[in-house]
């Protein structure tokens, strides 16, 4: 294993910016440690979630910054020190001289960690970023929701890099709903959330509705009220959510983690355009 493996991954990109550059290293970062992961135990127990899922393994077009990972099952006593034993010598191994810090609290239900590195620009051969100035520290973090909410499905999804291995990931309809409760629970506006309900509505995923409950039971404005969620709740949320949103804020949340060819679609970013979705919604059917 060398960095010219990342070199001929880089190239794959075919980046035009800077800042293509930059989320292509990233995600490759990412990808390599996704893989160091299968090394060990971890997808035995933890399952891949989030929007970083949705990029790498399921296409999603916008660049997402973290690896976001959820237990099968509640373990206060987990801990992610053997795992990131594991990450920096496989990093290393590619040529990443990786700094990993543990932020875990024992007392917090997720565990968190930082994978760093500024130190693979200097090896690569760089077509628009310059490794001494524009490029940054790769910095990447890692998150673990020890105290999972019930009702969620797993499945097993395979990377091609940087080598062939299985991954456990949580279902389309686990993973929508867990982006239906961050839409909908989520304190401060993130158009990275608003951008993946559209591309959650375009694939036509349905919603785990008993996993979106048990979310909503643990945490947000509604936590402990054990109210009853089906799709008649789960739409009128959405419609006085969408209506509140200051689009301005979303689209300038979003507009640096999309390709600029797609920028132009932002200006579409309304209240009207996320109403109508939500109604597009309602045709599909919704996993109980």
């Amino acid at each position: 294993m060398s960095v010219k493996i990342i070199q001929k991954r880089l190239e794959s990109y075919q980046c035009h910016s800077a800042q293509e550059e930059d989320h292509a290293l990233r995600e490759i970062t990412q990808e390599v440690a996704l893989a160091a992961l299968t090394r060990s135990d971890f997808y035995q127990v933890a399952s891949f979630q989030g929007g970083t899922c949705l990029r790498i393994l399921y296409g999603l077009n916008r660049f997402s910054e973290d690896l976001d990972f959820i237990l099968k099952e509640p373990n206060t006593a987990f801990s992610l020190e053997k795992y990131l034993k594991n990450l920096s010598i496989e990093l290393r191994a590619y040529g990443y001289q990786v700094e990993i810090v543990d932020r875990s609290k024992v007392e917090m239900a997720v565990k968190k960690a930082f994978i760093k590195d500024d130190s693979l620009g200097k090896v690569l051969q760089l077509q628009h970023l310059k490794a001494d100035r524009s490029m940054s520290k790769i910095r990447i973090k890692v998150e673990v929701d020890t105290n999972p909410p019930v009702g969620g499905f797993f499945e097993n999804k395979f990377l091609d890099f940087p080598f062939v291995c299985a991954l456990t990931v949580q279902d389309m309809p686990s993973l929508f709903a867990g982006k239906i409760h961050a839409l909908l629970c989520r304190e401060y506006v993130k158009g990275r959330d608003w951008y993946d309900f559209l591309w959650y509505v375009s694939y036509r995923a349905a919603i785990n509705l008993k996993f979106l409950a048990s979310a909503l039971e643990q945490a947000g404005p509604w936590a402990g009220q054990k109210i009853e969620i089906d799709s008649q709740w789960c739409c009128a949320q959405l419609r006085e959510k969408i209506l509140s949103i200051d689009w301005q804020a979303a689209r300038n949340d979003v507009a640096r983690f999309i390709k600029p060819s797609e920028l132009s679609s932002l200006d579409l970013w309304k209240a009207d355009l996320f109403l109508d979705r939500v109604d597009k919604l309602k045709a599909f059917s919704m996993s109980p």
